[in-house]
C-alpha cells in the first residue's frame, strides 16, 4: 500500500453516531472494518453544526488511549477532536498505514471535520508514520512529532505542513530532533522537556495545539481569533522572560518572532535578539552546544560501528571488549549525582544502545552486558 493513497478515501458527508462527548472512549470500532479501532475524545461542547479540527494520533505500541489522554486538556480548551489508533504499532509499515487509513476514513465520515485543520501526531515510530503520511498527501496541515522525525531520519529543509516537534532531555532521539530543528526553514517549533523518550506531558501537548492554532491563523487555514492570539502571545513572552540564561532567552525570543511575525508586532523582540546575539556569553553558549552535539554524534557513530562488528566472527571479541569499556565509562557519567549536559548525553547514548540491542542486533551476549550495567533511568515510553 502506498502512503500517498491513504487520504484519498475521505467522505463527502459527515454524520454523527451517539458517542458521548467530554470523555475518552477507549474502543470505537471502524464500521468498514471492526478489527480497526481507535480511542476517541470529543470536546464536551461538540456539535455537528460546525466543523472541528482533528488530531489523528499514532503510538508505537498501539496504545490509542495514551496520546488521547495527553491531548485531552488542549482538545477541550481549543475545540479539537482527537482519535488514537489501537492498531498502528512499530513493525509493519503496511499495518500502520492501513490503521491510519481506516481511522481517518471513519472519523471523517462520522463527525463534522474541518478539512483545512486535519493533523497527525505520533511518538517514536508513530511519528515516522505520521511524517510519511503527511509527506505523501496535501491534506495534512501539520504534524506533532514526538521523539522521532522523518521516516529515514534525514532532516529536510522544507515541508508543506507545519511541524511541532518534542524531545526529552534524556531522549535517545534528542540529537535527531535538534538536527530537524536546525535544518527546517518552513514553519516549525521544537520544544524540549525534562524527561526521556515519550509522548510530551499534557501541558506541552496543549502548547502544541495552541501553536497549531496560531499557525492555522497565520496561513489562513482558520479565521483569526484575537483572544487565542493574545493568550498565546502573552504566554510565549512570559516563557521568554523566565529563561535563566541569555542563550536560552535568545532562543526563546527568536522562536517567538518566527511564530508570531505577521500576527503581532515583533519589532522590539527582533531588536532584543540582535542585542543578545552580540553578547560574548551567548556566542560561547551556542558554540558549546554545537560542540556537545558533535561529541554526541561521534560517540554514537563509534558505538554503532562497534555494534555492527558483533556479527563479524573475526572482530566480535575485540568489538565486545571495546563496547564494554565505552559503556562502562558512559554508565559512570550517567550515574553522576548532579544533573549536567554530560550526564544527559551519557543517558541518551546508553538508552539508544539498549533500544538497538532489542530492535536491531538481538545479540544475547551484548544484551546481557547492557542488562548488567547499573544504568539510571532505563528507556521507557
Amino acid at each position: 500500500m502506498r502512503a500517498g493513497l491513504l487520504l484519498g478515501v475521505l467522505s463527502i458527508v459527515a454524520y454523527s453516531e451517539e458517542l458521548p462527548p467530554g470523555r475518552i472512549i477507549d474502543d470505537v470500532k471502524c464500521s468498514a472494518d471492526p478489527s480497526q479501532t481507535y480511542a476517541l475524545y470529543l470536546p464536551s461542547h461538540y456539535s455537528a453544526n460546525r466543523a472541528w479540527a482533528v488530531i489523528f494520533a499514532l503510538d508505537p505500541g498501539a496504545r490509542g488511549r495514551l496520546p488521547v489522554t495527553r491531548f485531552q486538556p488542549g482538545a477541550e480548551n481549543y475545540g479539537y477532536i482527537v482519535a488514537g489508533s489501537n492498531n498502528s504499532r512499530n513493525g509493519s509499515w503496511e499495518m500502520s498505514l492501513a490503521a491510519v487509513q481506516a481511522m481517518v476514513a471513519e472519523v471523517t465520515q462520522r463527525f463534522a471535520i474541518d478539512r483545512k485543520q486535519m493533523y497527525l501526531a505520533g511518538f517514536s515510530g508513530g511519528a515516522r508514520v505520521a511524517m510519511q503520511v503527511a509527506l505523501s498527501t496535501s491534506q495534512i496541515a501539520g504534524v506533532i512529532a514526538s521523539s522521532a522525525g522523518f521516516p529515514d531520519s534525514t532532516p529536510r529543509k522544507s515541508v508543506p505542513f507545519a511541524i511541532f516537534a518534542t524531545a526529552g532531555t534524556e531522549d535517545f532521539n534528542y540529537l535527531e530532533m535538534r538536527r530537524l530543528d536546525r535544518a527546517l526553514t518552513t514553519p516549525h517549533h521544537l520544544a524540549i522537556f525534562e524527561g526521556g523518550h515519550g509522548w510530551p506531558p499534557s501541558n506541552l501537548a496543549e502548547e502544541a495545539i495552541e501553536w497549531l492554532e496560531t499557525q492555522a491563523m497565520k496561513s489562513g487555514r482558520r479565521p483569526s481569533d484575537q483572544a487565542i492570539l493574545d493568550g498565546a502571545f502573552a504566554r510565549r513572552v512570559a516563557q521568554a522572560n523566565s529563561q535563566t540564561s541569555e542563550f536560552a532567552t535568545t532562543r526563546a525570543v527568536q522562536a517567538l518572532i518566527d511564530d508570531f511575525e505577521g500576527l503581532r508586532d515583533v519589532t522590539k523582540f527582533a531588536a532584543r535578539v540582535a542585542a543578545l546575539q552580540r553578547n560574548k556569553s551567548v556566542k560561547q553558549a551556542g558554540k558549546k552546544e554545537l560542540e556537545l552535539e558533535q561529541r554526541e554524534e561521534h560517540f554514537l557513530i563509534d558505538l554503532v560501528a562497534l555494534e555492527a562488528q558483533l556479527a563479524n566472527p573475526a572482530a566480535r571479541n575485540a568489538s565486545l571488549s571495546s563496547l564494554r569499556s565505552r559503556l562502562a565509562d558512559l554508565t559512570h557519567q550517567a550515574n553522576a549525582a548532579e544533573d549536567s549536559s554530560e550526564r544527559r548525553l551519557a543517558r541518551r547514548l546508553l538508552r539508544g544502545a539498549i533500544v538497538r540491542s532489542i530492535e536491531l542486533h538481538k545479540d544475547p551476549e551484548y544484551r546481557r552486558l547492557l542488562d548488567e550495567l547499573p544504568i539510571a533511568g532505563r528507556p521507557g515510553g
